[in-house]
């Protein structure tokens, strides 16, 4: 039986989003992975590292999963609730969660860690990433790219100019890496499919990446809500392109 908008709208506004686990949306929205496996990865990373930093660790989910972290491992993260989140997830496998602002500088020494990661940065502060890296030190990072679910963002916020979509581009961020002193070793992207297949996906989702619809409520978008939940259900799931990139950059020993 197809629940009500009215249901889907007070269940999706009240639950708890706090963390970057979005096992609340199985069954009601699928995001497809890119081919490169990030958290593999970073995990070999990891692995022969002496002193790493991820940066903006959300909850800590994604580091919590490496199967072997080195003997300083360090998270920073800037929202209360996901430094409470990481803390308790992280300080048992021996992980310092630093509470930060997530702008400059960085709160620690120069050239303290050989390794420096992070999952889908907001920003990446180039200058600050290479400061605290050691000569010969790597950043791996699976960033966001350009125009991603701006299916959405644009349902909701209409056709967003040229420079909104390409904000992100791997090439632009190439350069900035460069500009700081950075070696890009390796630069991959992709684009991915996404489907979310009913109103509270949408509302949850937006209400967690707080950044794809800035301000979103449910009491401000009702409107629209309610004609998106009537498209869905007329037409199935909403279908939006999601852009991810991975970018290895070494900082010259």
């Amino acid at each position: 039986m197809l629940r009500s908008f009215e249901e889907l709208v007070a269940e999706a506004d009240t639950v708890s989003v706090a963390g970057w686990d979005f096992s609340w949306l199985n069954g009601r929205a699928t995001e497809q992975r890119p081919s490169w496996g990030y958290q593999r990865l970073m995990g070999e990373r990891l692995a022969g590292s002496t002193a790493a930093l991820d940066i903006q660790t959300g909850g800590g989910e994604v580091l919590a999963g490496a199967p072997t972290l080195p003997r300083t491992m360090v998270a920073t993260e800037s929202w209360p609730p996901n430094v409470a989140k990481a803390t308790q997830l992280l300080h048992p496998r021996g992980a310092v969660v630093v509470a930060d602002t997530d702008e400059p500088p960085l709160p620690f020494a120069d050239a303290a860690f050989d390794l420096v990661t992070s999952r889908h940065p907001v920003k990446a502060w180039w200058t600050e990433i290479a400061r605290v890296l050691q000569p010969g030190g790597t950043y791996f990072s699976q960033h966001v790219g350009p125009a991603s679910v701006f299916e959405l963002v644009e349902y909701f916020l209409g056709p967003q100019p040229d420079r909104v979509r390409r904000a992100r581009h791997p090439e632009d961020t190439r350069r900035e890496a460069e500009a700081a002193g950075l070696q890009v070793v390796d630069l991959r992207f992709e684009q991915l499919r996404t489907e979310f297949f009913d109103i509270g996906a949408v509302i949850y989702f937006l209400r967690k990446v707080i950044w794809m619809v800035p301000g979103f409520t449910v009491v401000e978008y009702r409107d629209r809500l309610r004609r998106l939940h009537e498209q869905i259900e007329a037409d199935g799931p909403f279908v939006a392109t999601t852009t991810r990139f991975l970018i290895e950059a070494r900082k010259p020993a």
